[in-house]
C-alpha cells in the first residue's frame, strides 16, 4: 500500500521529517518497506533557475547559433550558446545549470561545461520538452518579465515534491487502508510521544441538495450479503480530464488519471477508505437499483472487456433489466462514465467482507475496492463518504444534486464490547503499564471507555477495527501503541528443556535425508493441494478426497490424496526441461476423508527415473532399474535397523507391477512401476519407479534398544550353485523363503543371478540360477556337510515346487 506524505499532512499536523515518521509508522506496526520521492515532472527541475537574457548578439562562428549572456543572480551571469530562434534581450528564461540533469521523453541528460564552435557555454536556455514540462520545442520557454532572476523553476511551476510510504500492510489491518486510517494511527503514536495532534476530515457541511428531478429507485434484495447501501444522482456534470493537483495526487500513489469522475472517486477512496462506483444514469434502465443475486450462468461483461460467467453466490447490482456490476468488486462494461455521461448515479456500500472475497476469488480479480471490502471497511462512514464525495465532483465537474442521499441500513453495526483485565495485560507484556497510560492509549484509538476499575478497563470497540474482538487483541494495541522498543528487557536467561523420546521424528526424517542424498538423491518439496482429476486414475482414493471449501482454482482445490501425482508432476517439470535423470525423494503428508473423519499421513516417497548415472569411458551407462529401486528401499531398512521385513506381492491401480515390504504384519512400503496410464495423464513418458514409506508406521518400529557389535567372522564362507527348471509361476521370494526354512543356522544368504526364459526349454518353464551362501561360525565346513545341505535343498525345491536340476 502506498501514503502519499503530503497527502497525510493534510490531515494531521506532523512534527517530523519522512524519514522519522515512517520510523514512527514502523513501531506502529505499518511497516513501512521503503520511501520514494516523486514528482510530476521528473527530476523536480532540480538545478533549473530563473535567468535574465542581459546580452544576445549572433555567434562569431555560427551563422544559427546566438552567444548569450544570463543573468541568473545577483553576482553571477552565465554565457550560453543558444540555438533558439526566439531567444531576445530582456527575457525571462528558464536555465539549467552546470551538473543538473534534465528527464525527455528521449531520454536524460546531464548539462556540462562546454564549448560550442570555439565560445564557452555554461549551461541551456531550456524549451518545455527539453524541461520535461511539454511538447513545443520550436523555441525557448519565456517567462513573465516580473519573475525575479535566480528563481527556482519549481517554484514557479508549483511542483509539490512528495515522499511514498511503500506500507506492507497485514491483512488484519482494513482500518488502516487509507490516509485518514494512517493518520488515526499517527495522533495516537505521536501521543505517546508526548505530542498533541488532532486528525482534520474533509468537511461535508455544505452539502446541499439542489433538486429532486432525478431519483433512482434502490431495492436491496439481499441485505444480509449488502447490510448498508447508499446513493444519490448528480445531473449536468461536465466528464473531463482532472486538475493537475489531483492527477498528482493519484500518480503519487501508483494510479493513473482518468477523468474527473472516476479520479474523484478514487480519490476518496484512498483518502478515507470507502469504495464508491459512478454509473451512467442513462444505462440504468427504468430508473431502478436492484441489489441481489442473480441466476447462475448468466453472462456479464466487465469494465476491462472480459465476459465472465455469474455465480448464483455473486452479489450483483442491476437495474431493471440487467446487471450493471458485480458488488464490490468491479463495475459493468455498458454502465460506466464515459466522456458523454452528463448525469450519474453515485453508490456508496458496505458488503459482506466473505461474500466478496469468495466472488472476487471465484472470478479471479483484485481490485482497489475489493482488497478493502473482503477485508472489512467502516460500515459507518458510507454516507459520509458519499457526501465527501458529491462536493468534490461538483469542484470539479459542476453539476447538480438531483435527489435525496439514500441510505438504506436496517441494521446498524454496533462496536462490540471487551474487557481488558490489567493483571492479563502485564503478564503477556512482561511489564506493567500504568493504568492512566493504558486508558489514554485507548482512547487515542478511539475505543470507547465505558467502565474502569482497579483490576480492570472496559470499552466499545469501533466497528472499523474488526480485528480487535478479544482481550489479547486490545493487549496488542495497547502494545504497540506504547512501543515495544519500550519494552525492558531481564539480564536473567530462562531456558526450558521439552522431554524428548528414543525415537523422534526429525531425527529418523534427518538421517535417512542425508543418506538419499548420499546415493545421489535430491529432495523435493510439493504442494499438498492437487487437482481433484488425478484422483479418477486410482479407485483406492477416488470418492475420499479432502475439499478446499474456498479454492484458489480448481487445479488446486482438494488436499493431496496420494504423493505420487505431485511427484509426477516434479517429473514431468523437469523432463520438458530436458532433465531426464531423476533421483527424487520427499517428505510430506496425504490427506483423506471416510464419512466424517478426515486421515492425515506422513509419507517418504522415492521416484526414480532415467539413467542411474551417466556413462564415460571408465563407467558404461546404466540405466535404472526394478532391482535399484529395491536396493534402495532395503538400504534404507538397514539404515534404520529394521531387521525380518518380508515381501507381498503388491495389487494397486498406480503399479503394473509392484511388492510390499511388510513386519510384524504391517505393511511398511509399497514399491513398484508405475502404470503407464497413469505417467500417460501426468505427461510422463519413461518408466517410473515408485517407493511409498509409511512413515508413522516406521517410527513406530524402528528399534529403541542399544545395538550390538559382531566381530568379522573368523571361518570363511562357501558358495554352491544350483540351476534349475521351474514352473513361470514360481517366484524367487517363494525359493528364498523354502531355501531358510530348510537350513537355518548355516545358510546365511540366497541369490538369483540369472534368469532365463525362450527356446531349448519347455512351454511354460523358465532356468533360476541360485547362489547358496553358507557359514559356520564356530568352524570350517566340509564338502560332506555341505553336499548334504544341498542335497536337502535339491529335494525340498522337487516337493514343494515341482522343480529339477538342468
Amino acid at each position: 500500500m502506498q501514503i502519499s506524505y503530503n497527502w497525510l499532512k493534510q490531515f494531521i499536523e506532523i512534527p517530523y521529517d519522512a524519514t522519522q515518521t515512517g520510523e514512527l509508522l514502523t513501531d506502529l506496526g505499518l511497516e513501512v518497506e521503503g520511501i520514494k520521492d516523486f514528482s510530476p515532472i521528473k527530476g523536480g527541475l532540480e538545478g533549473v533557475v530563473v535567468g535574465h537574457v542581459k546580452n544576445c548578439e549572433p555567434h562569431p562562428n555560427a551563422d544559427k547559433l546566438k552567444l548569450t549572456q544570463v543573468e541568473i543572480d545577483k553576482n553571477t551571469t552565465l554565457q550560453i550558446v543558444c540555438g533558439a530562434p526566439n531567444v531576445a534581450v530582456n527575457q525571462k528564461v528558464l536555465v539549467a545549470t552546470i551538473g543538473t540533469t534534465l528527464h525527455t521523453s528521449e531520454g536524460e541528460f546531464k548539462i556540462a561545461k562546454t564549448k560550442i564552435r570555439g565560445e564557452v557555454s555554461e549551461g541551456m536556455i531550456c524549451s518545455e520538452k527539453e524541461l520535461g514540462i511539454g511538447d513545443a520545442h520550436e523555441g525557448i520557454m519565456v517567462l513573465d518579465g516580473k519573475i525575479k532572476s535566480g528563481t527556482p523553476a519549481a517554484t514557479v511551476f508549483k511542483i509539490e515534491n512528495d515522499k511514498v510510504f511503500e506500507i506492507g500492510l497485514t491483512p488484519n489491518r482494513a482500518d488502516a487502508m487509507s490516509h485518514w486510517g494512517v493518520a488515526r494511527d499517527l495522533k495516537a503514536g505521536l501521543l505517546q510521544r508526548g505530542v498533541t495532534s488532532k486528525v482534520i476530515t474533509p468537511s461535508t457541511t455544505n452539502f446541499r441538495v439542489d433538486n429532486r428531478t432525478h431519483k433512482i429507485k434502490v431495492q436491496v434484495e439481499d441485505a444480509t450479503r449488502a447490510p448498508r447501501y447508499c446513493g444519490i444522482t448528480m445531473s449536468d456534470i461536465k466528464v473531463a480530464p482532472s486538475p493537475t493537483w489531483l492527477q498528482n495526487r493519484l500518480k503519487a500513489i501508483g494510479l493513473s488519471p482518468i477523468n474527473n469522475i472516476v479520479d474523484a472517486t478514487n480519490y476518496v477512496l484512498h483518502e478515507l477508505g470507502q469504495p464508491l462506483h459512478a454509473f451512467d444514469t442513462a444505462k440504468i434502465m427504468g430508473n431502478e437499483i436492484h441489489v441481489k443475486t442473480i441466476e447462475k450462468g448468466t453472462k456479464f461483461v466487465t469494465l476491462d472487456g472480459v465476459e465472465r460467467t455469474v455465480h448464483e453466490e455473486d452479489l450483483m447490482i442491476c437495474d431493471a433489466e440487467k446487471p450493471l456490476a458485480i458488488a464490490g468488486v468491479f463495475g459493468g462494461f455498458n454502465s460506466g462514465v464515459s466522456s458523454e455521461t452528463t448525469s450519474i448515479f453515485l453508490e456508496s456500500a458496505y458488503f459482506d467482507p466473505v461474500t466478496v472475497r469468495k466472488t472476487a476469488k471465484r472470478h479471479g480479480i483484485s481490485t482497489d475496492a475489493s482488497f478493502r471490502f473482503e477485508r472489512g471497511v467502516d460500515p459507518n462512514i458510507a454516507d459520509y463518504a458519499l457526501r465527501r464525495a458529491v462536493i468534490l465532483i461538483k469542484e470539479l465537474a459542476g453539476g447538480t444534486i438531483t435527489s435525496d442521499l439514500i441510505d438504506l441500513y436496517p441494521k446498524k453495526i454496533e462496536g462490540h464490547p471487551v474487557f481488558l483485565q490489567f493483571q492479563k495485560a502485564s503478564q503477556l507484556i512482561g511489564e506493567k503499564i500504568p493504568m492512566e497510560t493504558i486508558k489514554n492509549i485507548l482512547t487515542s484509538l478511539e475505543m470507547k471507555i465505558t467502565n474502569m476499575t482497579e483490576t480492570g478497563i472496559g470499552m466499545t470497540v469501533p466497528p472499523y477495527r474488526n480485528d480487535v474482538t478479544r482481550e489479547v487483541d486490545v493487549i496488542e494495541e495497547i502494545l504497540r501503541v506504547y512501543g515495544y522498543n519500550n519494552i525492558k528487557f531481564s539480564q536473567k536467561l530462562n531456558a526450558s528443556t521439552a522431554p524428548i523420546g528414543l525415537v523422534e521424528d526429525y531425527q529418523v526424517q534427518n538421517k535417512i535425508g542425508a543418506f538419499l542424498t548420499s546415493q545421489g538423491f535430491h529432495e523435493m518439496l510439493n504442494n499438498s493441494l492437487s487437482s481433484p482429476k488425478y484422483s479418477e486414475t486410482a479407485s483406492e482414493i477416488k470418492g475420499k478426497e479432502v475439499k478446499i471449501l474456498n479454492p484458489l482454482s480448481l487445479e488446486l482445490s482438494i488436499m493431496r490424496p496420494s504423493m505420487v501425482f505431485s511427484g509426477l508432476e516434479t517429473i514431468a517439470y523437469n523432463q520438458n526441461r530436458n532433465n531426464n535423470n531423476l533421483l527424487l525423494f520427499e517428505f510430506g503428508k496425504s490427506y483423506s476423508q471416510e464419512n466424517d473423519n478426515y486421515n492425515e499421513k506422513k509419507h517418504l516417497t522415492i521416484f526414480i527415473s532415467g539413467m542411474r548415472n551417466e556413462g564415460n569411458w571408465a563407467v558404461p551407462n546404466r540405466k535404472s532399474d526394478f532391482f535399484f529401486g529395491k536396493g534402495i528401499v532395503a538400504a534404507i531398512f538397514d539404515r534404520l535397523g529394521l531387521s525380518d521385513v518380508n515381501e507381498e506381492t503388491q495389487v494397486s491401480d498406480i503399479f503394473s507391477e509392484g511388492i510390499s515390504f511388510e513386519r510384524n504384519k504391517k505393511s511398511l512400503v509399497q514399491f513398484g512401476i508405475l502404470n503407464k496410464k497413469l505417467r500417460k495423464k501426468m505427461d510422463v513418458h519413461t518408466e517410473v519407479f515408485y517407493a511409498d514409506f509409511d512413515w508413522a508406521e516406521i517410527l513406530n518400529q524402528v528399534p529403541t534398544s542399544n545395538f550390538h557389535v559382531q566381530p568379522i567372522p573368523k571361518y570363511p564362507g562357501t558358495e554352491r550353485d544350483f540351476a534349475l527348471l521351474l514352473d513361470e509361476n514360481i517366484s524367487f521370494d517363494s525359493l528364498r523363503k523354502a531355501s531358510f526354512q530348510t537350513e537355518k543356522k548355516l545358510l546365511k544368504k540366497v541369490e538369483l543371478f540369472d534368469v532365463y526364459t525362450g527356446k531349448n526349454l519347455p512351454e511354460g518353464k523358465k532356468s533360476y540360477a541360485l547362489k547358496f551362501i553358507f557359514r559356520d561360525e564356530e568352524k570350517t565346513m566340509t564338502d560332506v556337510q555341505i553336499d548334504k545341505i544341498m542335497e536337502k535343498l535339491r529335494k525340498k525345491f522337487e516337493t514343494d515346487f515341482g522343480a529339477s536340476l538342468r
